[in-house]
């Protein structure tokens, strides 16, 4: 199962995270976003990490173009889309794509089939002001219906305490977790990435 730890701004959390168990980690370019992090500063961390670990880049409404200027600067193996960017400006990026949205209405499930299934569908709490990272859980059940179809990344206030039972009811391709292993926005909590980590691999121990 992928473990995604997003919104590292930092080498030291880089490696925390790697050391724990994480296989990609995420780098935020959305200058809005607390969570930001320089291009250039996130290709310095990229260089420090084994070849097992994606790193991946979350943009947010930004030009196509600069999507794939920062991509290729920084050495990105996939790119994270959670503005309100369609299936053509999807296709007209290079690599693997992860579209973030949400299932806080009907039609919010309506459109999840509208993404070609080579897209991974990344599950969020819908928020146009902060664009993830707000603590928030998902609807579950919607959830898992989802991911029984597709290959389905589940974000929304994953928290070591919670992971296991989110994991056990939306049996989910992967994990995407932010501020529930953070001491504030940006700056991570070494000590919480692990005890995710330890939850994840007392409850599944093929991981360990």
């Amino acid at each position: 199962m992928v473990v995604k730890i997003c919104g590292i701004t930092s080498t030291g959390d880089a490696q925390a995270a790697v050391e724990a168990g994480a296989t990609a980690l995420g780098f935020v370019f959305w200058p809005r976003s607390p969570r930001f992090i320089e291009p250039r500063h996130a290709r310095e961390i990229v260089a420090t990490l084994p070849a097992f670990v994606v790193p991946v880049g979350v943009f947010v409404n930004q030009p196509a173009a600069h999507v794939k200027g920062v991509a290729a600067l920084v050495g990105l193996g996939a790119v994270q889309l959670h503005g309100d960017e369609d299936v053509l400006y999807a296709a007209s990026l290079e690599g693997p794509v992860i579209k973030a949205v949400s299932l806080e209405t009907g039609a919010d499930a309506d459109r999840i089939d509208i993404w070609p299934r080579r897209t991974t569908l990344l599950l969020d709490v819908h928020d146009t002001v902060h664009r993830g990272g707000t603590g928030r859980t998902i609807d579950w059940q919607a959830a898992a219906a989802v991911a029984a179809r597709r290959r389905t990344l589940l974000a929304g206030g994953l928290t070591p305490d919670n992971v296991v039972d989110a994991i056990e009811q939306v049996r989910p391709f992967g994990i995407d977790v932010s501020s529930g292993v953070e001491r504030a926005p940006g700056v991570k909590d070494h000590a919480r990435i692990r005890a995710l980590f330890e939850a994840l691999n007392g409850h599944y121990p093929s991981r360990s």
